[in-house]
Protein backbone atom coordinates (compact mmCIF):
# COMPACT_ATOMS: atom_id res chain seq x y z
CA UNK A 1 0.00 0.00 0.00
CA UNK A 2 1.40 3.39 -0.91
CA UNK A 3 0.47 6.34 1.13
CA UNK A 4 0.86 9.59 0.44
CA UNK A 5 0.52 12.15 3.50
CA UNK A 6 -0.01 15.86 4.49
CA UNK A 7 -1.80 16.91 1.17
CA UNK A 8 -4.99 18.75 2.39
CA UNK A 9 -7.07 17.16 0.67
CA UNK A 10 -10.39 18.14 2.16
CA UNK A 11 -14.00 18.24 0.18
CA UNK A 12 -16.14 19.76 3.09
CA UNK A 13 -13.44 22.40 4.17
CA UNK A 14 -15.50 25.33 2.82
CA UNK A 15 -18.34 24.58 3.77
CA UNK A 16 -17.44 23.53 7.42
CA UNK A 17 -15.69 26.31 8.08
CA UNK A 18 -18.22 27.98 10.33
CA UNK A 19 -18.37 24.96 12.18
CA UNK A 20 -14.25 24.53 12.74
CA UNK A 21 -11.17 24.39 11.38
CA UNK A 22 -10.53 21.55 8.94
CA UNK A 23 -6.87 19.97 9.34
CA UNK A 24 -4.85 18.91 6.76
CA UNK A 25 -5.77 14.93 6.22
CA UNK A 26 -4.08 11.65 4.51
CA UNK A 27 -4.44 9.93 1.25
CA UNK A 28 -4.47 6.28 0.74
CA UNK A 29 -4.30 3.78 -2.14
CA UNK A 30 -5.53 0.69 -1.96
CA UNK A 31 -5.74 -1.76 -4.76
CA UNK A 32 -5.93 -5.18 -6.54
CA UNK A 33 -4.75 -6.80 -9.55
CA UNK A 34 -6.91 -9.68 -10.84
CA UNK A 35 -6.73 -12.44 -13.77
CA UNK A 36 -9.44 -15.22 -14.52
CA UNK A 37 -10.27 -17.79 -17.03
CA UNK A 38 -13.59 -18.52 -17.70
CA UNK A 39 -15.37 -21.18 -19.17
CA UNK A 40 -18.93 -21.07 -20.02
CA UNK A 41 -19.84 -24.88 -20.76
CA UNK A 42 -21.49 -25.64 -24.06
CA UNK A 43 -21.77 -21.87 -24.63
CA UNK A 44 -19.49 -19.90 -26.80
CA UNK A 45 -16.66 -18.84 -24.27
CA UNK A 46 -14.55 -16.67 -27.49
CA UNK A 47 -11.59 -15.47 -25.09
CA UNK A 48 -11.37 -16.85 -21.66
CA UNK A 49 -8.48 -14.97 -19.69
CA UNK A 50 -9.71 -11.82 -18.44
CA UNK A 51 -8.16 -9.29 -16.08
CA UNK A 52 -9.13 -6.41 -13.90
CA UNK A 53 -7.24 -3.34 -12.35
CA UNK A 54 -9.31 -2.26 -9.38
CA UNK A 55 -7.85 0.31 -7.05
CA UNK A 56 -9.47 2.94 -4.71
CA UNK A 57 -8.73 6.64 -3.05
CA UNK A 58 -9.18 7.36 0.26
CA UNK A 59 -8.92 11.28 1.91
CA UNK A 60 -9.73 11.60 5.42
CA UNK A 61 -9.26 14.58 7.71
CA UNK A 62 -10.58 15.62 11.19
CA UNK A 63 -12.25 18.82 12.56
CA UNK A 64 -11.08 20.85 15.75
CA UNK A 65 -14.20 19.04 17.30
CA UNK A 66 -13.51 16.00 16.57
CA UNK A 67 -15.56 15.19 13.86
CA UNK A 68 -13.71 13.31 10.67
CA UNK A 69 -14.64 12.86 6.99
CA UNK A 70 -13.92 11.09 4.19
CA UNK A 71 -13.78 11.33 0.57
CA UNK A 72 -13.41 7.58 -1.06
CA UNK A 73 -13.30 7.40 -5.08
CA UNK A 74 -13.09 3.90 -6.82
CA UNK A 75 -11.57 2.81 -10.15
CA UNK A 76 -13.15 -0.64 -11.78
CA UNK A 77 -12.19 -1.67 -14.48
CA UNK A 78 -12.80 1.39 -15.99
CA UNK A 79 -10.59 4.68 -17.61
CA UNK A 80 -12.87 7.14 -15.04
CA UNK A 81 -13.86 6.70 -11.74
CA UNK A 82 -16.40 4.28 -11.26
CA UNK A 83 -18.02 5.48 -7.63
CA UNK A 84 -17.31 8.05 -5.29
CA UNK A 85 -18.33 8.99 -2.01
CA UNK A 86 -18.29 11.69 0.83
CA UNK A 87 -18.64 10.79 4.47
CA UNK A 88 -18.88 12.88 7.67
CA UNK A 89 -19.00 11.81 11.59
CA UNK A 90 -20.18 13.36 13.97
CA UNK A 91 -19.78 11.66 16.79
CA UNK A 92 -22.59 11.28 19.08
CA UNK A 93 -24.81 12.70 16.21
CA UNK A 94 -24.54 9.83 13.83
CA UNK A 95 -23.17 10.10 10.09
CA UNK A 96 -23.72 11.23 6.68
CA UNK A 97 -22.60 9.78 3.46
CA UNK A 98 -23.14 11.39 0.04
CA UNK A 99 -23.19 8.15 -2.72
CA UNK A 100 -23.28 8.24 -6.44
CA UNK A 101 -25.31 5.46 -6.94
CA UNK A 102 -22.23 2.39 -6.21
CA UNK A 103 -25.27 0.11 -4.00
CA UNK A 104 -23.40 1.55 -1.36
CA UNK A 105 -26.46 2.71 0.97
CA UNK A 106 -29.71 2.00 1.41
CA UNK A 107 -31.50 -1.66 0.78
CA UNK A 108 -28.70 -1.84 -1.96
CA UNK A 109 -26.14 -2.72 0.72
CA UNK A 110 -28.35 -5.74 1.88
CA UNK A 111 -29.02 -7.28 -1.78
CA UNK A 112 -26.74 -10.28 -1.19
CA UNK A 113 -26.03 -10.51 2.70
CA UNK A 114 -25.17 -13.97 2.29
CA UNK A 115 -21.38 -16.08 3.44
CA UNK A 116 -19.69 -16.46 0.55
CA UNK A 117 -15.70 -17.89 -0.45
CA UNK A 118 -15.50 -15.29 -2.94
CA UNK A 119 -18.70 -13.75 -5.26
CA UNK A 120 -21.90 -13.10 -4.80
CA UNK A 121 -23.93 -17.36 -6.10
CA UNK A 122 -24.87 -14.98 -9.20
CA UNK A 123 -21.82 -12.55 -9.55
CA UNK A 124 -19.18 -15.46 -10.59
CA UNK A 125 -19.25 -15.70 -13.83
CA UNK A 126 -22.82 -16.35 -15.60
CA UNK A 127 -25.18 -13.04 -16.00
CA UNK A 128 -28.66 -14.46 -14.56
CA UNK A 129 -31.16 -12.00 -14.73
CA UNK A 130 -32.51 -12.14 -11.31
CA UNK A 131 -33.49 -8.51 -9.73
CA UNK A 132 -31.74 -7.43 -6.67
CA UNK A 133 -33.49 -4.77 -4.14
CA UNK A 134 -31.49 -1.39 -4.86
CA UNK A 135 -33.83 1.58 -3.82
CA UNK A 136 -32.11 4.44 -3.79
CA UNK A 137 -28.66 3.28 -3.88
CA UNK A 138 -29.25 3.02 -7.64
CA UNK A 139 -28.81 6.78 -7.80
CA UNK A 140 -27.02 9.69 -6.38
CA UNK A 141 -28.05 10.27 -2.69
CA UNK A 142 -27.65 10.86 0.66
CA UNK A 143 -28.12 8.68 3.89
CA UNK A 144 -27.74 9.43 7.84
CA UNK A 145 -27.36 6.33 9.90
CA UNK A 146 -27.49 7.25 13.83
CA UNK A 147 -25.34 6.70 16.16
CA UNK A 148 -24.38 3.39 18.11
CA UNK A 149 -26.60 4.87 21.13
CA UNK A 150 -28.18 1.43 21.46
CA UNK A 151 -25.69 -1.45 21.20
CA UNK A 152 -25.87 -3.38 18.55
CA UNK A 153 -28.99 -1.43 16.33
CA UNK A 154 -28.10 0.52 13.46
CA UNK A 155 -30.75 2.42 11.66
CA UNK A 156 -30.11 4.31 8.34
CA UNK A 157 -32.34 6.52 5.99
CA UNK A 158 -31.60 7.09 2.68
CA UNK A 159 -33.12 9.50 0.07
CA UNK A 160 -32.18 9.95 -3.56
CA UNK A 161 -33.99 13.26 -5.23
CA UNK A 162 -34.14 11.50 -8.40
CA UNK A 163 -34.43 8.19 -8.84
CA UNK A 164 -32.77 6.51 -11.75
CA UNK A 165 -30.82 9.79 -13.05
CA UNK A 166 -27.19 10.11 -13.92
CA UNK A 167 -24.62 11.02 -11.21
CA UNK A 168 -24.59 15.10 -10.77
CA UNK A 169 -21.26 16.94 -10.72
CA UNK A 170 -20.50 19.94 -8.56
CA UNK A 171 -22.64 22.85 -9.07
CA UNK A 172 -24.97 21.01 -12.35
CA UNK A 173 -28.42 19.88 -12.15
CA UNK A 174 -29.68 16.98 -14.02
CA UNK A 175 -33.34 14.83 -14.72
CA UNK A 176 -33.72 11.59 -15.82
CA UNK A 177 -37.13 12.75 -17.02
CA UNK A 178 -38.25 9.16 -16.90
CA UNK A 179 -41.50 7.53 -14.38
CA UNK A 180 -39.52 7.43 -11.55
CA UNK A 181 -39.52 10.19 -8.68
CA UNK A 182 -37.91 10.61 -5.79
CA UNK A 183 -37.39 7.26 -3.64
CA UNK A 184 -36.73 6.48 0.17
CA UNK A 185 -35.01 4.04 2.34
CA UNK A 186 -34.86 2.48 5.88
CA UNK A 187 -32.91 -0.14 7.28
CA UNK A 188 -32.40 -1.34 10.33
CA UNK A 189 -29.55 -3.86 11.14
CA UNK A 190 -29.49 -5.32 14.95
CA UNK A 191 -26.96 -7.57 15.99
CA UNK A 192 -29.26 -9.21 19.60
CA UNK A 193 -25.74 -10.43 21.27
CA UNK A 194 -27.85 -9.92 24.65
CA UNK A 195 -24.23 -10.00 26.38
CA UNK A 196 -23.53 -13.44 25.29
CA UNK A 197 -20.67 -14.33 23.35
CA UNK A 198 -22.40 -17.09 21.21
CA UNK A 199 -24.88 -14.53 19.97
CA UNK A 200 -21.85 -11.83 19.24
CA UNK A 201 -21.78 -12.88 15.37
CA UNK A 202 -25.49 -13.32 14.91
CA UNK A 203 -26.69 -10.16 12.70
CA UNK A 204 -30.57 -9.53 11.98
CA UNK A 205 -31.68 -7.03 9.04
CA UNK A 206 -34.62 -5.85 7.46
CA UNK A 207 -34.84 -2.40 5.09
CA UNK A 208 -37.01 -1.12 2.53
CA UNK A 209 -38.15 1.17 -0.08
CA UNK A 210 -40.19 3.46 -1.51
CA UNK A 211 -39.88 4.85 -5.53
CA UNK A 212 -42.34 7.71 -6.05
CA UNK A 213 -44.09 7.51 -9.24
CA UNK A 214 -44.83 10.56 -11.78
CA UNK A 215 -48.62 10.54 -12.25
CA UNK A 216 -48.36 12.48 -15.41
CA UNK A 217 -46.20 9.30 -16.80
CA UNK A 218 -47.36 7.10 -19.58
CA UNK A 219 -45.21 4.30 -17.49
CA UNK A 220 -46.08 3.30 -14.05
CA UNK A 221 -49.24 4.36 -12.70
CA UNK A 222 -48.08 3.79 -9.10
CA UNK A 223 -45.95 3.99 -6.77
CA UNK A 224 -42.83 1.20 -6.76
CA UNK A 225 -42.17 -0.76 -3.57
CA UNK A 226 -38.85 -2.73 -2.90
CA UNK A 227 -38.11 -4.48 1.01
CA UNK A 228 -35.49 -7.10 1.84
CA UNK A 229 -34.72 -9.18 5.07
CA UNK A 230 -32.53 -11.79 6.58
CA UNK A 231 -30.42 -12.64 8.96
CA UNK A 232 -26.47 -14.15 8.98
CA UNK A 233 -25.07 -16.23 11.76
CA UNK A 234 -21.34 -17.35 12.58
CA UNK A 235 -20.51 -19.75 15.16
CA UNK A 236 -16.22 -20.87 14.65
CA UNK A 237 -15.46 -21.59 11.76
CA UNK A 238 -18.79 -21.85 10.23
CA UNK A 239 -20.83 -19.08 8.62
CA UNK A 240 -24.94 -19.66 7.26
CA UNK A 241 -27.37 -17.22 6.33
CA UNK A 242 -30.77 -16.85 4.59
CA UNK A 243 -32.76 -13.89 3.13
CA UNK A 244 -35.97 -12.68 1.72
CA UNK A 245 -36.91 -10.00 -0.79
CA UNK A 246 -39.27 -8.38 -2.78
CA UNK A 247 -39.93 -5.94 -5.69
CA UNK A 248 -44.05 -4.66 -6.43
CA UNK A 249 -43.47 -2.59 -9.96
CA UNK A 250 -46.17 -0.43 -9.56
CA UNK A 251 -46.94 -1.17 -12.98
CA UNK A 252 -50.70 -1.67 -13.98
CA UNK A 253 -52.01 -1.59 -17.48
CA UNK A 254 -55.61 -1.48 -17.86
CA UNK A 255 -55.51 -2.25 -21.23
CA UNK A 256 -54.46 -5.84 -20.47
CA UNK A 257 -51.30 -7.34 -21.93
CA UNK A 258 -52.06 -11.27 -21.37
CA UNK A 259 -49.06 -13.73 -22.51
CA UNK A 260 -46.31 -10.52 -22.56
CA UNK A 261 -43.23 -10.99 -20.03
CA UNK A 262 -44.07 -7.59 -18.38
CA UNK A 263 -47.75 -8.94 -17.91
CA UNK A 264 -45.68 -9.63 -14.44
CA UNK A 265 -45.13 -6.81 -12.05
CA UNK A 266 -44.30 -8.79 -8.74
CA UNK A 267 -40.92 -10.45 -8.20
CA UNK A 268 -39.70 -12.09 -5.01
CA UNK A 269 -37.17 -13.98 -4.46
CA UNK A 270 -35.04 -15.72 -1.56
CA UNK A 271 -31.18 -16.87 -0.84
CA UNK A 272 -28.93 -18.65 1.58
CA UNK A 273 -25.74 -19.91 1.88
CA UNK A 274 -23.17 -21.31 3.84
CA UNK A 275 -19.50 -21.01 4.40
CA UNK A 276 -16.83 -23.16 6.13
CA UNK A 277 -12.97 -21.87 6.98
CA UNK A 278 -11.41 -25.06 6.86
CA UNK A 279 -8.06 -23.51 8.34
CA UNK A 280 -6.77 -19.66 8.33
CA UNK A 281 -6.35 -19.84 4.71
CA UNK A 282 -8.89 -22.11 2.76
CA UNK A 283 -12.61 -21.01 2.77
CA UNK A 284 -15.28 -22.69 0.65
CA UNK A 285 -19.01 -22.14 0.39
CA UNK A 286 -22.21 -23.05 -1.36
CA UNK A 287 -25.01 -20.71 -2.31
CA UNK A 288 -29.06 -20.63 -3.67
CA UNK A 289 -30.85 -18.21 -4.94
CA UNK A 290 -34.56 -18.50 -6.47
CA UNK A 291 -36.21 -15.37 -7.67
CA UNK A 292 -39.86 -15.88 -9.00
CA UNK A 293 -42.05 -13.30 -11.03
CA UNK A 294 -45.60 -13.40 -10.15
CA UNK A 295 -48.57 -11.30 -10.13
CA UNK A 296 -50.44 -9.31 -13.51
CA UNK A 297 -50.82 -6.01 -14.71
CA UNK A 298 -54.23 -7.03 -15.71
CA UNK A 299 -57.00 -8.94 -14.38
CA UNK A 300 -56.39 -11.33 -17.15
CA UNK A 301 -54.30 -14.58 -16.20
CA UNK A 302 -50.68 -14.62 -17.71
CA UNK A 303 -50.80 -17.90 -20.21
CA UNK A 304 -46.92 -19.63 -20.31
CA UNK A 305 -45.11 -21.94 -19.01
CA UNK A 306 -44.45 -22.66 -15.49
CA UNK A 307 -40.44 -22.85 -15.80
CA UNK A 308 -40.69 -19.37 -17.18
CA UNK A 309 -41.49 -17.77 -13.66
CA UNK A 310 -38.71 -18.88 -12.03
CA UNK A 311 -34.80 -18.48 -11.80
CA UNK A 312 -32.35 -20.69 -9.81
CA UNK A 313 -28.84 -20.13 -9.53
CA UNK A 314 -26.42 -22.48 -7.14
CA UNK A 315 -22.41 -21.83 -7.16
CA UNK A 316 -20.01 -24.11 -5.36
CA UNK A 317 -16.60 -22.02 -4.52
CA UNK A 318 -13.18 -22.20 -2.89
CA UNK A 319 -10.96 -19.61 -1.90
CA UNK A 320 -7.14 -19.76 -0.82
CA UNK A 321 -5.08 -16.84 0.73
CA UNK A 322 -1.52 -16.46 0.20
CA UNK A 323 -0.71 -13.37 2.28
CA UNK A 324 -0.97 -10.98 -0.73
CA UNK A 325 -2.53 -13.63 -3.42
CA UNK A 326 -6.05 -15.50 -3.44
CA UNK A 327 -6.59 -18.30 -5.64
CA UNK A 328 -10.32 -18.11 -6.09
CA UNK A 329 -12.84 -20.66 -8.07
CA UNK A 330 -16.46 -20.92 -8.74
CA UNK A 331 -18.85 -23.53 -10.26
CA UNK A 332 -21.82 -21.79 -10.95
CA UNK A 333 -25.34 -23.57 -12.48
CA UNK A 334 -28.18 -20.77 -13.69
CA UNK A 335 -31.92 -22.24 -14.97
CA UNK A 336 -34.29 -20.29 -16.94
CA UNK A 337 -32.02 -17.10 -17.13
CA UNK A 338 -33.91 -14.12 -17.82
CA UNK A 339 -37.19 -16.31 -16.84
CA UNK A 340 -36.65 -17.74 -20.72
CA UNK A 341 -37.50 -21.73 -20.03
CA UNK A 342 -34.68 -24.08 -21.02
CA UNK A 343 -32.11 -21.22 -20.96
CA UNK A 344 -29.54 -22.51 -18.70
CA UNK A 345 -26.05 -21.92 -18.57
CA UNK A 346 -23.20 -22.71 -16.60
CA UNK A 347 -20.00 -21.49 -15.65
CA UNK A 348 -16.57 -22.06 -13.65
CA UNK A 349 -14.22 -19.53 -13.72
CA UNK A 350 -10.43 -19.50 -11.72
CA UNK A 351 -9.09 -16.34 -10.47
CA UNK A 352 -5.74 -14.85 -9.59
CA UNK A 353 -5.90 -11.94 -6.86
CA UNK A 354 -2.80 -9.81 -5.86
CA UNK A 355 -3.35 -7.08 -3.48
CA UNK A 356 -1.15 -4.12 -3.16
Amino acid sequence: MNKLTKVGCSALCGSLAAISAANAGDVTVTGTADLSFSSLGHATTGNPIGMGSNFNLKGSGELDNGWTHSLTIAFSNVGAYSAANIGLTMGGLGSININQGNSGNGIAAYDDKMPTAWEETWGAGLSTGIRLPLGSGASQNIMYTTPASVPGVTLALTYAHDYGSSDIDDKTTKSSQDANSRSYDATLNINPSLGTEILSDLNIFVGGSTIESVKNNSGATADRYEAVGGLTYSLGPVSVGAQWSGDYTGVDDPRGSAGAVNAYNLYKAHAFGVAFNVNDNLSVSYGEWTHRKAGTTSSETVQGDENTKVIHVTSIQAAYTMGGASIRIADSQADNVSWSAGNNKNATVVSLGLAF
